[in-house]
């Protein structure tokens, strides 16, 4: 089966998008984990990146042990829809840069905090290793990456690959929508680590970040789940 690209998909048609992009994912990922054993294998899950009643758009995230695969746990990849649109190089950039979280995740090094928002300089080392160009961001640290001088050529079928493969795209929620992880008057919902995971309910996400919340069995804080749609 023959990919198209974007420019061949006839108005009013619904190409086959599904396969090919993922088959094309995964090609990639496996190239990188050839280049960088350390970097586990995955499940590739697609989505919606919108976030929040701001449409801040998270194009993808790495999370260890979150699938079941027969006897073994598997880490995800998820890729957010919308950033499908920035094209192959972008695309292979966000994918090596949750491959940098699959290394810090098999070494056991702590690359991020504030939730997982803060990118530290652990993280950018590994970002650089992985072949990406990385600068600060005051909020967010040393998230902002971009493919260095030469990644391309290393990844040229991939890109070539996942050009093909790239023939749609996520529109964003509308802006202004209800922010799933803030409530009106239950306050916000977060779980621990824990193999069966503890709830709590802190009165605000303000509260929340004001500080880690450490649960007192699996010793590790707790967060508030990307899928946690609680309201009041």
């Amino acid at each position: 089966m023959t990919a198209m690209t974007l420019s061949q998909v006839t108005p009013g048609s619904v190409p086959v998008v599904t396969l090919p992009l993922v088959t094309a994912i995964e090609h990639t990922w496996s190239a990188i984990r050839e280049r960088h054993p350390d970097v586990p294998p995955v499940v590739v899950t697609l989505g919606s990146g919108t976030l929040g009643e701001r449409g801040q758009q998270r194009l993808g995230h790495f999370a260890a042990g979150r699938w079941q695969v027969g006897n073994d746990q598997h880490a995800e990849l998820f890729v957010g829809g919308e950033g499908l649109q920035r094209g192959p190089s972008d695309v292979l950039a966000t994918l090596l840069h949750e491959a940098a979280h699959g290394l810090a995740s098999t070494r056991g090094v702590v690359d991020t905090s504030r939730q997982g928002r803060y990118h530290n300089q652990r993280f950018r080392d590994l970002a650089v290793e992985m072949g990406l160009t990385v600068t600060s961001d005051p909020k967010i640290g040393y998230s902002p990456s971009e493919l260095a001088p030469g990644t391309a050529d290393e990844y040229a079928a991939q890109l070539a690959e996942l050009s093909g493969a790239l023939v749609a795209f996520r529109h964003p929620e509308p802006v202004g929508g209800r922010d799933r992880n803030k409530t009106a008057g239950n306050g916000v919902a977060a779980v621990c680590s824990c193999p069966e995971p503890r709830r709590i309910r802190v009165r605000s996400r303000q509260q929340f970040e004001a500080g880690p919340i450490v649960c007192g069995i699996c010793r590790e804080p707790f967060t508030i789940p990307e899928d946690d749609e609680s309201e009041a």
